[in-house]
């Protein structure tokens, strides 16, 4: 029996969406059907990304959303909504780092990474989720998707990363505390965890002595590639992840084991 992945009348909005996983997500997503809303502070980028979706027959919209703007992000949802009608799927791939030692770490080091990686994550999903949940009232039977984008360094603790992995182990146990509380509503809460994926911020990198030191280190010497995350996340944002509720599903080649 052929199994259907089809996000077709699907609105899936993508947070982090100029670069990197975020603008493959986005692209992945319009690929399979939905109308995706590409979220960013870059609005530049995102329109030569909605081009770009267009080109191929896709469905896309431009949203300028900085998620340490807590106090914009649900005027920001309402205007997604009002573009392209109300959100089916939440991404929720915002994400920054530092690289330093813990010892070196200061208060605005620490709220870099937290407030958008945890603070404007959850605030994000919070916004998307009221909706989802009054929908669901008023529609029983209506499903909705949340994916939190967490990381293999939420699982497995890192050297010199360590603010970047304790913000993704608190996305971790946020995305197991909304599925517990939302999970009724047909609103499915999951995380997926990367590891090491190669990006257009980090590719250079991997051709140094550094790099090639770390990816030795990985369990098949290999580091992976965008399209790598293509079948985990279409599965989550689809009909057919209807009992995959609460879960954390690393995608890292099996080095957090």
């Amino acid at each position: 029996m052929a199994t259907t992945f089809d996000l077709t009348g699907k609105t899936a909005l993508v947070t982090g969406a100029s670069s990197g996983l975020g603008a493959r997500f986005a692209t992945v997503l319009a690929d399979n059907g939905a109308h995706v809303v590409l979220a960013s502070r870059r609005l530049e980028r995102l329109k030569e990304l909605r081009a770009s979706i267009e080109a191929e027959g896709g469905a896309a919209s431009v949203l300028a959303l900085d998620v340490t703007d807590t106090d914009a992000i649900d005027g920001a949802i309402a205007s997604a909504e009002a573009q392209a009608g109300p959100i089916d799927i939440l991404v929720n791939n915002s994400g920054v780092s530092t690289t330093q030692r813990l010892l070196d770490v200061k208060p605005a080091d620490f709220d870099f990474v937290l407030d958008t990686n945890l603070k404007g994550a959850f605030f994000v999903a919070q916004a998307v989720g009221r909706r989802m949940v009054e929908r669901a009232k008023s529609h029983p039977g209506a499903e909705a998707r949340i994916i939190n984008v967490a990381s293999m360094a939420g699982l497995k603790a890192l050297a010199q990363i360590g603010i970047y992995a304790m913000s993704k182990a608190a996305v971790i146990h946020m995305t197991r505390a909304m599925a517990l509380e939302w999970g009724r509503y047909g609103i499915n809460v999951n995380a997926i965890c990367p590891g090491y994926i190669r990006t257009e911020l980090n590719d250079a990198h991997w051709e140094t002595e550094g790099g090639q030191r770390l990816i030795a280190m990985l369990p098949r010497r290999r580091v992976g590639d965008p399209e790598d995350l293509d079948g985990l996340l279409v599965l989550l944002a689809s009909g057919r992840s209807g009992f995959i509720n609460g879960a954390v599903i690393a995608a890292d080649d099996g080095f957090a084991i």
